[in-house]
């Protein structure tokens, strides 16, 4: 296993920052999508309530790897032969939909969870003061829901960074896929996947360090100000 650090750790290195790289801009893509679909989900009409609901079921109805190979393989296809355009995607923008797609859709449900958790009281006194929907949907609502995803959020940080490697099927050169050329190359299969299962154990363990130090920094910051609340209470009703 030392050999292989030594001979290939840079490779692996850089490959592991590519799947960062992947894992980052499908979550930033699925942060906006899940966003979108998570406030549709939401809302009082039920033509928003049922695009939501399709886009949901369907991507989550449909293997990431299924996902991949469609929009590498497929929407080319589709667009060089059917339509007569040349189109062209590289493994990166592939990758990079199919985990934005198959992440977004889980993303919605935990916005819509957290939306949904926040007290509809707040809402409706943010209506009664005279803010639109939309305003108090960002100015009240939201805030408070973002602090209940965000623990949600990091968990679908590390699944994603661990489907990511599923997409070694369409060249990307992450992880996993350039693990398989070092086993090509040195013929040490057991040392090389033993090298690849501690790097992703060492940055998911890390995220879920940071995903547990969140929920209790939240979790403490919302004691801190119920305190607060009490103790301005007692000092009204003493000084009443």
């Amino acid at each position: 296993m030392i050999q292989i650090i030594s001979d290939y750790g840079g490779m692996l290195l850089k490959a592991m920052g590519q799947t960062l790289l992947l894992t980052l801009l499908g979550l930033l893509f699925a942060c906006i999508l899940g966003l979108l679909f998570g406030i549709l989900s939401v809302m009082r009409s039920k033509v928003c309530n049922v695009i939501a609901a399709i886009f949901v079921n369907v991507v989550r109805g449909v293997p990431l790897i299924v996902l991949a190979y469609f929009i590498y393989f497929g929407i080319p296809y589709g667009f060089n032969n059917i339509l007569n355009m040349k189109f062209t995607l590289t493994a990166l923008q592939a990758g990079t939909a199919a985990l934005a797609l198959n992440c977004g859709a889980y993303m919605a449900e935990i916005i819509r969870g957290g939306i949904q958790a926040v007290d509809p009281g707040q809402m409706e006194a943010a209506r009664s003061l005279g803010l639109p929907y939309w305003r108090a949907l960002q100015r009240v609502v939201l805030p408070q829901a973002i602090k209940i995803m965000i623990p949600s959020i990091i968990n679908q940080f590390i699944i994603t960074l661990k489907d990511s490697s599923i997409l070694s099927v369409i060249g990307f050169p992450e992880l996993v896929n350039t693990a398989k050329n070092v086993v090509a190359i040195s013929f040490k299969s057991l040392q090389t996947w033993a090298v690849v299962a501690i790097m992703y154990l060492i940055v998911i363990l890390i995220l879920s360090r940071i995903s547990k130090w969140l929920e209790k920094r939240l979790s403490y910051d919302g004691k801190l100000i119920m305190g607060r609340g009490k103790v301005h209470r007692r000092r009204k009703l003493k000084n009443a």
